[in-house]
């Protein structure tokens, strides 16, 4: 990432201190399908590190350091060879796309890196305007609603092949992370299960004889003693010791074990 934005700031400075205010070099570096398929075949490549970004120098070095930053979060979590693997399958999806619309821009491509982003660290905090503390994940959300606006406005407008261009960027990302997605959605949905058990046991254990029977828990001499209602069968952790711990049931072992969110998919299953 640090290649793509000296690049972006090279282009910028001599955008900004040509002559005329004519910016020749993203004139010669951006991408032009008609351009390309006369012979200026640099235009593939050189696209890249044209800024998408107004010629504001605040705004400038702000959208930088944010690609900067974020760029830098990735390659250390993945590693340099994935983190290259997912940023040049983005430009390659966004070349394939500017030779159907005749142009393409990094903008959308480099947003789509904050969804990556905000997919490995969702509670990380960002300072929103210098002031406003908000979780990486709800700015995904914005960042999601600018996009899904973007699509709207070029299908609105007729312009069908554009609304490719802000697709493709989040394409990227869903191919990169549709396991991790698909693991979400199980768990999201595992917990609101649970908390359907969590309601039926509490009106079970407060009112007996009126619920559905539970099965396979110790007495109720026991139970009254401890005062819990769910007890990990590998750590022994129950959620009166930890209040913010997820506990859930293993439907694959043979009885009612239950087991916290650390060890629900590492256990060994009791048959």
């Amino acid at each position: 990432m640090r290649y793509i934005v000296i690049g972006n700031v090279l282009v910028f400075l001599l955008d900004l201190f040509s002559t005329g205010g004519y910016p020749i070099a993203t004139s010669l570096l951006s991408f032009s399908s008609d351009a390309i398929l006369q012979g200026q075949i640099w235009r593939i490549i050189t696209f890249v590190f044209v800024p998408a970004t107004s010629r504001n120098i605040f705004l400038f070095a702000i959208t930088l350091y944010f690609y900067y930053f974020i760029g830098n979060a990735l390659e250390r979590e993945w590693g340099s060879n994935k983190f290259t693997i997912f940023y040049f399958f983005g430009i390659l999806l966004n070349i394939l796309v500017g030779f159907l619309v005749g142009t393409a821009s990094m903008y959308y491509v480099n947003m789509s890196m904050f969804f990556a982003f905000a997919t490995l660290y969702p509670n990380l905090q960002f300072l929103l305007f210098f002031i406003i503390p908000v979780k990486a994940k709800w700015l995904a959300w914005i960042d999601a609603a600018y996009f899904a606006l973007a699509v709207l406005q070029y299908l609105l407008t007729g312009h069908f092949l554009y609304a490719l261009i802000p697709i493709v960027a989040v394409l990227n990302y869903l191919l990169f992370f549709a396991a991790d997605i698909g693991s979400q959605f199980s768990y999201w949905k595992g917990r609101a299960k649970n908390r359907a058990r969590q309601n039926q046991y509490r009106q079970a254990y407060n009112h007996p004889g009126s619920g559905p029977k539970v099965v396979n828990f110790h007495d109720a001499k026991t139970k009254t003693k401890t005062q819990y209602l769910h007890k990990c069968a590998v750590c022994g952790k129950t959620d009166l010791t930890d209040p913010q711990m997820e506990f859930r049931y293993c439907s694959r072992c043979n009885g009612y074990y239950c087991y916290c969110a650390d060890h629900i998919n590492n256990h060994i299953h009791i048959q």
